[in-house]
């Protein structure tokens, strides 16, 4: 089993209708080629130790398996989950397992692992985009300081890859953890491994909770709903965040609740020089969906009032953004 076996499993995976560049295509396969069997090894040969030690009632493929044992070991050993029980969702960058807690979370019923696939390590999608102001962080959340790390998180040399993507995911459960901290309306985040998030579970054995998208409202509920959802992005803002790629996809419902999801692509209002036009784009999006529900708004003029009751200047002209 080499390592092209492996991310041929995950690719197969994507989108069909998703096709990268010619040059991207042979980029990749140079890659391929000249990249050594170690991590191979390594990776299925742990695997293996650690499938004697910790087995879970979710039966993933091999290659699945591999990758599941490898990120969420450490989070069994220490006592935060039990055992795996189905997936919940899988998505082009991470898969969610809904899993049972460990001695670490006596209060849980379920609890949910945001497990990010290979691929994140190999392209990170658009992350310029949303890096730019950000301080580097380690695998712990701390600010990257070393400079041969900073050299190969610039260069995007494997390593640094690798280390971009911890920065990626310490981005998101920091921010997570902050903003449960002032009240926001975010899954709790318990704790964080070399490549999984684990988290408050929103749903039961049955089911996860859908998101806004699948859901149709009452226009009096949808109205209390998207009341809560600015008062969310007001509360963000006041904690110097902006979600970053906010839509009906990325809010669950449930038990007439919301929930919001998925913060890798957070940014600073203060740093990143495209951050109004992200606002203004998560605010154009939450509105779009709540005019379907019978909810009128003016995103342009929420999305303008929101950012200056918080002493942020409206850029004078518009920057180029990447899509």
């Amino acid at each position: 089993m080499n390592r092209n076996q492996w991310v041929d499993f995950f690719e197969d995976l994507e989108d069909s209708d998703e096709e990268s560049p010619l040059s991207s295509q042979k980029h990749l396969q140079r890659k391929r080629e000249s990249k050594k069997n170690e991590t191979d090894a390594r990776l299925f040969v742990r695997a293996q130790e650690l499938s004697r030690e910790f087995q879970f009632t979710y039966k993933a493929a091999r290659f699945e398996e591999a990758w599941l044992l490898d990120s969420l070991f450490d989070i069994a050993e220490h006592q935060w989950i039990s055992d795996v029980l189905r997936k919940v969702k899988g998505g082009k960058e991470a898969s969610v397992y809904l899993c049972k807690p460990g001695a670490a979370i006596p209060n849980a019923d379920y609890v949910a692992a945001k497990v990010y696939r290979p691929r994140m390590l190999r392209n990170l999608r658009n992350d310029g985009l949303y890096r730019q102001g950000r301080t580097d962080l380690d695998s712990e959340g701390r600010q990257v300081i070393d400079d041969g790390m900073l050299h190969a998180m610039q260069k995007k040399t494997e390593y640094g890859r690798e280390l971009l993507h911890q920065s990626w995911m310490a981005y998101e459960f920091t921010s997570m953890q902050d903003l449960h901290v002032a009240g926001a309306d975010v899954p709790e985040p318990y704790t964080l491994s070399n490549n999984a998030i684990l988290m408050e579970y929103i749903g039961d054995l049955d089911g996860s909770a859908p998101t806004l998208s699948e859901v149709g409202l009452d226009r009096a509920e949808a109205r209390l709903l998207f009341e809560r959802i600015l008062r969310n992005l007001d509360m963000m803002l006041a904690h110097e965040r902006i979600h970053g790629d906010l839509s009906a996809y990325n809010i669950l419902y449930w038990d007439g609740n919301i929930t919001l999801i998925d913060f890798p692509q957070v940014v600073s209002p203060n740093v990143n020089r495209h951050a109004f036009r992200i606002f203004e784009r998560d605010v154009k999006r939450v509105c779009d969906y709540f005019s379907q529900q019978g909810v009128r708004s003016d995103p342009k003029a929420l999305a303008q009032d929101l950012w200056t009751s918080h002493g942020y200047n409206l850029p004078r002209e518009k920057p180029e953004e990447e899509e």
